[in-house]
């Protein structure tokens, strides 16, 4: 008689698994053909300039991805990074195309050069640094979060923000400042 309970109960789930199903794929609202982005160009032809100087263009947007993913390339043209910071809910990957950084994750500090690639996992304090005059990375946030707004607000900046006006664009983008640049 259990059997019997057991078989029926599990053929009337059959149905609400598969709809469960399909409203997931209903939901993602992703491109049904691939795309090209050249180097030095953004996905969607915009420009976003780091302290002015350094190009920070998306190459994989948000919108491609029903916000599971954003790809960029830097092209770093000053030396320098961001200040010690975490992302709550982002992991991040840099791969190093030209020049050398030093990274920080926690305490921990590694040198990359041209070819190095370097997991920064969420909730882990970290930074970076371009120690080269010019330097390329590749990066992604997975998920995308508020990070493709973070760049466009820090790109629209007409001058550096106080400390305590960066700690301020950073928490509006679900980040938290912990710390001082890196010094090298």
């Amino acid at each position: 008689m259990e059997r019997k309970k057991f078989l029926w109960t599990t053929g009337a789930a059959i149905p609400a698994l598969l709809i469960g199903q399909n409203v997931q794929a209903q939901k993602t609202k992703r491109p049904n053909t691939g795309f090209v982005v050249k180097s030095t160009e953004s996905r969607f032809n915009e420009k976003t300039l780091i302290g002015g100087k350094s190009p920070n263009d998306i190459k994989v947007s948000k919108k491609d991805t029903d916000g599971d993913l954003s790809v960029f390339e830097y092209t770093g043209n000053e030396k320098g990074g961001p200040p010690l910071h975490m992302h709550p809910n982002q992991d991040e990957i840099f791969f190093v195309v030209q020049g050398e950084y030093l990274f920080q994750i926690g305490e921990e500090k590694y040198n990359l050069k041209a070819g190095d690639t370097i997991f920064l996992p969420r909730t882990v304090p970290h930074t970076f640094a371009q120690l080269t005059d010019n330097g390329k990375m590749v990066f992604l946030f997975q998920p995308s979060g508020k990070m493709e707004d973070f760049f466009r607000t820090i790109g629209n900046l007409s001058s550096a923000p106080t400390p305590e006006q960066g700690a301020k664009i950073f928490a509006d983008h679900d980040m938290t400042v912990v710390g001082p640049p890196l010094q090298f």
